[in-house]
């Protein structure tokens, strides 16, 4: 099972839609929560190399954010990444 992290923060709505999708997913995931100003946030700047949030990786690797990761569904290719051995 890959290692999955998502960086978020409170009252984010990208946030909350790309939580929701990997719990329907069923795969367990690492949520860091990183407001703005934070420790954590300029963590996941310099992991992604952006300043939104959320900012998901799945092995290590930069998937991007909410709408990258809603993208991958679409095209089918997110499931393989998350039930890879």
């Amino acid at each position: 099972m890959p290692k999955v992290e998502i960086y978020t923060q409170p009252w984010c709505p990208y946030c909350s839609r790309a939580v929701s999708l990997l719990q329907k997913k069923g795969v367990p995931f690492q949520e860091i929560d990183a407001p703005h100003g934070t420790t954590q946030r300029e963590e996941a700047i310099a992991r992604s190399g952006q300043t939104t949030v959320p900012q998901v990786f799945i092995d290590g690797r930069s998937i991007g954010g909410c709408d990258d990761l809603m993208a991958l569904d679409r095209a089918g290719k997110l499931d393989p990444m998350l039930s890879a051995a």
